[in-house]
């Protein structure tokens, strides 16, 4: 691991970019939990930080590649936005297509 650190400060160093050590982090996943090993890496100039998890992309991630705390992520995130428009919902000012609609675009695109 602590080669792949060096040879990415060196490769970025040849482009002329520069790692941002606040905002590198590292993870290793596995379904087994490695007490025995460091929750952080140094190298020549960076320190690098171990996490067990982070959000990428709007997904989260688990260093045991659960995909059980990523469901539950999802259904807060679809009851939060079901919340949100319940009352549009329930309306009867609305047609119940329209209600679809809202539904399929607000609701399902979060949840999925």
């Amino acid at each position: 691991m602590e080669e792949n650190a060096e040879a990415l400060e060196v490769a970025t160093k040849e482009i002329g970019l520069e790692v941002n050590a606040d905002k590198t982090k590292y993870m290793i996943m596995s379904r087994v939990q490695n007490a025995g090993r460091s929750h952080s890496m140094k190298t020549d100039n960076i320190f690098i930080e171990r996490v067990e998890e982070f959000k990428y992309l709007g997904t989260a991630l688990t260093n045991k590649n659960y995909v059980q705390e990523e469901i539950k992520s999802r259904l807060k995130l679809g009851n939060a936005s079901y919340y949100s428009v319940q009352n549009l919902l329930s309306s009867s000012l609305l047609s119940k297509k329209l209600k679809i609609k809202m539904y399929r675009t607000v609701i399902l695109s979060v949840v999925l």
